[in-house]
Formats: structure tokens, C-alpha cells, sequence
């Protein structure tokens, strides 16, 4: 895992597949990690801190499975939830050594995406899992809500909007993104965006109705939700999958992604050549991908 500073921390014997930036703490970064590629072994919720000397590990908590996401509460700086290969999800306290403070286990395959909500005014988290449904929860409640049927195939990526209270997006394996609304568990929209397996999705931050996809085929795709007949663009450069896709939290046409092909790739989709960057900085899969909302450059 590094930064666009180029420092980076080793986890010996363990497989990163999520960062997250600390929505709270400047340079603090929550990740994910897996033993033997998350096939079998345990997991591991390592929170790093950046300073002057490069990346420090602040704290780490164990789990019996392996951890393939991680977000950070939008009410308390210290708390986070991860979703595991075992199909549950785990509220961990960065203030407190001992272990998870819940254990959520609903889902009956891998959970492989929780994300928390950014609209003000809801304390609301979403969960994705192999077993082809999402699960809508609220942290001081011990079971989910609801949950959400429809997709034929994994889910691998739950994303709220951050614009549109109670609405969230899934990306699966059924080569399809849909659009949900906590009130209606019914889907909202349908978009058939790849013809291939579709492994990650966001939102932009600065236009509600914008959303990317990225997927198996190497192609990264934008929907106009207002029309999904045909993408608003498409990117082409990756040579293996993409495996997450992240809007800037700053520029409303800049995105990074990461792929199975070992790069991160900087993109501005509102230029001809939208290709900004290459970073080759990884010797493995690259999973988790993340950009700083308090340091413009930091990813």
C-alpha cells in the first residue's frame, strides 16, 4: 500500500483488499487484509498513520476469516466496520485494544462490501455479499433492516450515494449496476453496464446522477442516470481487471482506479487523452484504492 508520496508498510503474510482514508484523522488509513489471498487463513483490520518518517501501524485487530472490506463511522472517529468471509460484519473501537464490539452474521456467503452513509441526518450501513443480496443496517440496532433482492450473480460493490439520502448502488457479478432506495426495497434502476463481471462502482462527488463502473472486461464506464442507454464515457488501458474505481473527492471529472494488473491509474474523463497517470508502485494484485478528502494529492 502506498501513497502518491511513494511511502509504504509491509504486512507480512497478508493480502491488502481494502483501504480507507479517516474521514476525521488526516493521513489515517484503515485496511482490510486477508491471509493466502482470502481462499482460507484469517483476517486482519490494520489503522495506519502517516507522518514524517512514512507509514506507522497504529493498531490491529484479528479476525477469524478473512477481512475484505472496511469504512469508516460517520458519528465516531474511532469506530469502523469490516465484512469478512464468513458473511458477517464487525464493528471494531480504534480506542479500545480488545476485540469487535458486534458481530453482525446474517449473510450466508462472503460479505465483500460495507460502506457507511455520508448524508447528514441517517446513521445507515450497507453490506454486499456472494449470496446475491445487500443488507441495510443501522450500527445501534443488532439485526439488518431489510434486505435487498434482485441481482442474479455476487454482489462485490455496495456504494451510497453521497447526494441522495437512502440511496445506494450495487455492482455484481450479473454484469449489472442497480440503484436502490432504502424506503422501496424494490430496485430503482437497472443498468446492464458491462458484458462482463463488474467488480466495482462510485459515485461522483459533484453530479448526482453520475456513476462509474469497473469490471472484468479492463473498461472503465460512466452513467448518466438519466439516460443508460449509453455510457457518458468510457476508459480503456487496463490490461487485467479492475478491481475498485474511486471518484476525486476535488476535481468532478478526476478518478483513480486499480486492477489485477498491479497499477493505479489517474484518469480525467473531460479530455481527449483522459489517461493521466500510471503508477506501477505494486508487485501484486492491486485491491483497495482510496483518495484523501483532507490532502488533494493523496491517494
Amino acid at each position: 500500500m502506498g501513497t502518491a508520496g511513494g511511502a509504504a508498510l509491509r504486512l507480512p503474510g497478508l493480502h491488502g483488499y481494502a483501504v480507507e482514508f479517516s474521514p476525521y484523522w488526516p493521513g489515517r488509513v484503515a485496511c482490510a487484509a486477508a491471509q493466502y489471498y482470502g481462499i482460507a487463513g484469517c483476517g486482519t483490520l490494520a489503522v495506519l498513520e502517516q507522518n514524517e518518517a512514512g507509514i506507522a501501524l497504529l493498531r490491529s485487530f484479528d479476525w477469524n476469516d478473512g477481512l475484505f472490506d472496511v469504512t469508516w463511522s460517520e458519528n465516531n472517529e474511532h469506530v469502523l466496520i469490516t465484512s469478512s468471509g464468513d458473511g458477517s460484519l464487525q464493528i471494531w473501537d480504534t480506542a479500545k485494544a480488545k476485540g469487535p464490539l458486534q458481530v453482525y452474521k446474517e449473510h450466508t456467503q462472503e460479505a465483500y462490501s460495507v460502506d457507511w452513509s455520508q448524508t447528514r441526518g441517517e446513521q445507515l450501513v450497507v453490506s454486499g455479499s456472494w449470496d446475491q443480496t445487500a443488507k441495510l443496517w443501522d450500527p445501534a440496532v443488532g439485526k439488518s433492516l431489510c434486505t435487498f433482492k434482485g441481482h442474479e450473480g455476487v454482489i462485490y460493490s455496495t456504494i451510497w450515494s453521497p447526494h441522495i439520502p437512502g440511496c445506494f448502488a450495487s455492482a455484481s457479478g450479473d454484469q449489472t449496476v442497480r440503484v436502490w432506495d432504502v424506503k422501496a426495497p424494490r430496485v430503482r434502476l437497472v443498468i446492464p453496464a458491462h458484458q462482463a463481471e463488474i467488480l466495482s462502482c462510485d459515485w461522483c462527488k459533484y453530479d448526482e446522477n453520475l456513476l462509474v463502473t469497473g469490471a472484468v472486461d479492463c473498461s472503465l464506464k460512466g452513467w448518466d442516470l438519466r439516460n443508460i442507454r449509453q455510457p457518458v464515457f468510457i476508459l480503456l488501458g487496463h490490461t487485467y481487471a479492475i478491481r475498485r474505481v474511486k471518484f476525486s473527492p476535488f476535481h468532478a471529472t478526476l478518478l483513480a482506479s486499480c486492477s489485477y494488473d498491479f497499477t493505479v491509474r489517474f484518469w480525467d474523463f473531460s479530455k481527449p487523452n483522459p489517461l493521466l497517470e500510471t503508477v506501477e508502485h505494486h508487485t501484486e494484485f492491486t485491491c483497495g484504492l482510496d483518495l484523501s478528502l483532507h490532502n488533494c494529492g493523496q491517494v
